[in-house]
């Protein structure tokens, strides 16, 4: 059997929600299907400069053939709603979900969902909103967004892979979006990939978190193998040989802005960097649990939170110079999550687990979201509706959910 490049079998291990999930995870059921133009009543102004600018979108550099999926308009299916869906956001417009199959779904009341028309059939993974204005993104480096509210799309940017030119960022996939304001925003992923934009998403400048000069301490060396012990048993491995090391390049999963306006990103194998300066240079840490962290929620100051891996929970008020493990009660890894005032949050993940606190001080209670059908779907979104309820998203589509 050919060895699967090492490149190809990190990233699909490593982006669990997003790569591992399958396309067609879809349920039977058709949901009700409204107009896209009912769902645009109520659309916040746009930018005027956004406006202004180009619209044409932007292709890919590299030769790409004209039918790869990132290039193609997204198919307007009956069951989107149903489909697998990675983020959620809010506007005056209404809810926001995207998902596989370059599926951008708009909802004004969280139960009956529109399509709207998207210029790629990539799986997108984030969505993020500023000023009224929003912008989602995935994989093969896709990035797309909407000045008007989410009538209508462009596509800013495109990255797959391709046989023509060896480029480390070809194909690598945006894990999250974070903007500022509307003109000023950040883009991660795989491999450490970093773009950053100052015109509102219409242009993407890659950038190193990785050169500041102030990298993660380095990894003592492991002794060398005893080679013929290790040809006497090629396929069995010791503790350390499946211990996780730093990576070079690391995957960055999730991005957020504290109180401070610092900035903070936790990524896989225990990355977390962050920036006091806007992103121009950036500081690697080391975080307390070695797993990988797929979200980071931030308050006032210097207060945040990662959450990831086995239902790992670390909170730190200094932005990262001292952690505490919070308790969580569940061992299912953790894969949405949305921050509440006063340092209350909501996490979602694996097997339908819903983990909430009201404020800073309490502990986060378990509670597990079911379907009518029985099922616990992995969940990877989440936004508070009101009061007593809120919207989950994932491998299942959108629902809302009420604690009993």
């Amino acid at each position: 059997m050919p060895a699967i490049p090492l490149r190809h079998s990190r990233l699909t291990g490593a982006l669990l929600l997003a790569l591992a999930l399958p396309l067609s995870a879809q349920s039977p059921e058709a949901e009700p299907e409204v107009p896209v133009e009912d769902a645009s009543a109520g659309m916040a102004d746009a930018d005027p400069a956004l406006d202004a600018a180009p619209e044409e979108a932007v292709e890919p550099s590299a030769p790409v053939a004209a039918t790869d999926p990132v290039l193609l308009d997204a198919e307007i299916m009956p069951r989107a709603s149903r489909s697998l869906l990675l983020d959620v956001v809010r506007t005056n417009a209404g809810f926001f979900a995207v998902g596989e199959r370059g599926h951008v779904l708009v909802s004004e009341d969280g139960r009956s969902w529109t399509q709207a028309k998207v210029p790629t059939r990539a799986t997108l993974t984030t969505i993020a909103t500023a000023d009224g204005v929003l912008w989602a993104a995935g994989h093969d480096g896709v990035i797309v967004h909407s000045t008007d509210g989410g009538q209508t799309w462009t596509r800013r940017r495109a990255a797959p892979w391709s046989y023509d030119i060896v480029d480390p960022s070809e194909g690598v996939p945006v894990m999250d979006l974070l903007f500022t304001d509307a003109r000023n925003g950040f883009a991660i992923g795989a491999y450490s990939l970093m773009l950053v934009t100052s015109d509102g998403g219409v242009t993407w400048t890659p950038r190193s978190v990785l050169d500041n000069g102030s990298g993660p301490e380095p990894e003592p060396e492991a002794e060398p193998a005893d080679d013929a012990s290790a040809a006497a048993d090629d396929w069995t491995f010791s503790d350390e040989d499946l211990m996780l090391d730093a990576e070079s390049d690391p995957h960055l999963n999730a991005m957020a802005r504290a109180g401070s306006g610092a900035l903070v990103i936790a990524g896989e194998r225990g990355t977390f960097m962050r920036s006091r300066d806007g992103g121009a240079t950036w500081e690697s840490k080391r975080l307390p649990y070695e797993g990988s962290m797929f979200g980071v929620l931030a308050w006032e100051d210097d207060h945040i939170l990662v959450y990831g891996l086995r239902g790992n929970v670390l909170e730190s008020r200094d932005l990262g110079d001292s952690w505490t493990e919070v308790e969580t009660g569940i061992s299912t890894s953790l894969m949405g999550g949305h921050a509440l005032p006063g340092g209350g949050a909501v996490l979602v993940g694996a097997n339908g687990a819903i983990l909430t606190r009201p404020d800073a001080d309490s502990p986060f209670t378990a509670t597990a979201y079911e379907m009518s059908t029985g099922e616990t779907p992995l969940l990877s979104g989440v936004l508070p509706v009101d009061d007593a309820g809120y919207l989950v998203v994932g491998d299942k589509g959108a629902d809302l959910y009420r604690p009993k």
